[in-house]
């Protein structure tokens, strides 16, 4: 299917074309408005989401594998069925341990994510 529209009501997860974002990194940017955006990012083993801040609140929940992130100077280790809070303008950051999944949810949308 390709590109998921703005404001689309059904997003079907296997029509989501990824992008690359990063070595080892697939980006796919599933449902969003202007005031929300869900986002699929899938890792390789080893692959790495160097810190980083913006003007968007995050959450991010740790759908398969085992991360290692740091936000705001604080490291944790994460596993499936884990959450982290990272508000905006928080520097953040993460090394994937084993093969995963991360489902970010972003407020307002990341409107650099689908070039507006």
């Amino acid at each position: 299917m390709g590109k998921v529209e703005k404001g689309q009501r059904w997003v079907y997860g296997n029509e989501v074309d990824g992008q690359p974002a990063g070595e080892g990194v697939v980006r796919k940017v599933c449902a969003y408005c202007e005031e929300m955006m869900c986002v699929v990012n899938e890792f390789e083993t080893g692959a790495v989401g160097p810190l980083h801040s913006h003007p968007h609140t995050q959450i991010t929940y740790v759908a398969e594998g085992r991360f290692r992130f740091t936000i705001d100077g604080e490291e944790h280790e994460v596993v499936r069925g884990d959450t982290l809070l990272k508000q905006d303008g928080v520097e953040h950051g993460c090394v994937c341990l084993e093969k995963g999944i991360l489902v970010d949810f972003f407020t307002p949308m990341r409107k650099d994510f689908v070039g507006e």
